[in-house]
């Protein structure tokens, strides 16, 4: 029998927001909130990826799985370093969660493992209706896709953006910060390498441009990615 499994990349030295995971949200540490929140979508086991010994602490008295890795230039690099650690031979997909998504609805953590399941796409990601605010925000990731997406499409991303200008009438969504990837197709983006432009935009998932499909599904709910203390803030109250 096949399985999922969801790993949660994180460490404390991130640029924008240091010590990020450990920051706290209604008295309870952000990686707890996202580690619950992938225990609640009941797709499979749940681990935390990272280097930082305090995380570990935290996350093990809370009774959670947890793998130590070494230094990574991205999330994803981690994940599939903790992935290979696991060695699970009836793993066939693997959900990387973004640690700074503490209000993601399980339910659209599962929806994302029923897409793939049923397309049998390599890579699948998720995206929510995007706001006039967040369009000119470079925090917000965007994704762009051929048609509307619906409650039940799973389509083929064309392209991801922090800042475009001239926007007509492309499809535009917030993209959420998860990735569902069959581990073959994991391996294989790690060893595609960091590409010039994904330098130039930080966004990892340029480089599979062109290279490896993205499938985008629709998430009827707006998760905050938070990279600020004002997101913080907003999420505290959201979730308060």
């Amino acid at each position: 029998m096949k399985n999922t499994i969801i790993i949660i990349p994180t460490r404390l030295k991130a640029k924008r927001f240091p010590n990020k995971p450990l920051a706290k949200i209604n008295n309870v540490p952000m990686i707890l909130h996202t580690l619950n929140r992938g225990l609640e979508s009941e797709v499979g086991e749940v681990y935390v990826a990272t280097p930082d010994n305090e995380i570990i602490e935290i996350v093990k008295k809370h009774g959670g799985n947890v793998i130590l890795t070494g230094d990574h230039p991205n999330g994803t690099s981690r994940v599939f370093e903790a992935f290979k650690k696991i060695k699970n031979d009836n793993i066939d997909l693997i959900i990387n969660l973004q640690a700074d998504l503490p209000n993601i609805k399980p339910n659209s953590i599962s929806k994302l493992e029923k897409l793939m399941r049923e397309s049998n796409s390599p890579i699948g990601t998720l995206a929510s209706k995007l706001t006039k605010d967040e369009i000119n925000d470079e925090n917000v990731v965007k994704v762009e896709v051929e048609t509307d997406l619906k409650e039940d499409s799973f389509l083929k991303a064309k392209n991801f953006f922090r800042i475009k200008k001239d926007l007509k009438k492309e499809k535009i969504y917030h993209h959420v910060g998860i990735y569902c990837f069959q581990s073959s197709q994991l391996k294989k983006y790690v060893e595609l390498g960091e590409s010039r432009q994904e330098k130039i935009l930080k966004l990892e998932q340029i480089r599979l441009m062109g290279k490896i499909e993205i499938k985008v599904g629709y998430c009827d709910s707006n998760p905050l990615s938070i990279d600020t203390l004002e997101d913080l803030k907003r999420i505290e109250r959201e979730m308060s």
